[in-house]
């Protein structure tokens, strides 16, 4: 039984640990496709309508940030950001204005990025 331990190669049970190591914990938080393209999607809009000019995109070690400027040089306006360590509390988005206030926090993308979005009224 030992003979089989003394055997067996020791960078390959280093190689399975620090394999199990990152999938447990990943390098970076990201936004997916989906929520990428949902994003961009409203940014293209409102830059269509000269409200936004340049964005930025951060991904961290805990979480994801896009970040919204009216211009470049200044601070971001709103930041949308996605915290996994949230998702079971107060929900992984959010949007926070340039203040830090907390816009709109929640579970789905769609309902948190409403707190920006603003959608042509009929008159």
């Amino acid at each position: 039984m030992s003979s089989t331990l003394e055997e067996a190669d020791p960078s390959e049970a280093r190689a399975v640990a620090r394999h199990a190591a990152a999938i447990a914990l990943p390098n970076r938080v990201t936004f997916n496709r989906f929520e990428l393209n949902r994003i961009l999607d409203l940014y293209g809009r409102m830059v269509a309508d000269g409200e936004w000019r340049d964005y930025a995109i951060d991904f961290m070690r805990d979480r994801a940030v896009f970040s919204i400027f009216r211009r470049a040089s200044e601070v971001p306006i709103y930041r949308i950001e996605k915290d996994p360590r949230l998702a079971r509390k107060q929900g992984i988005y959010s949007v926070i204005s340039a203040t830090g206030l907390i816009l709109r926090r929640g579970h789905e993308l769609e309902r948190v990025l409403l707190a920006i979005d603003r959608k042509p009224a009929l008159v």
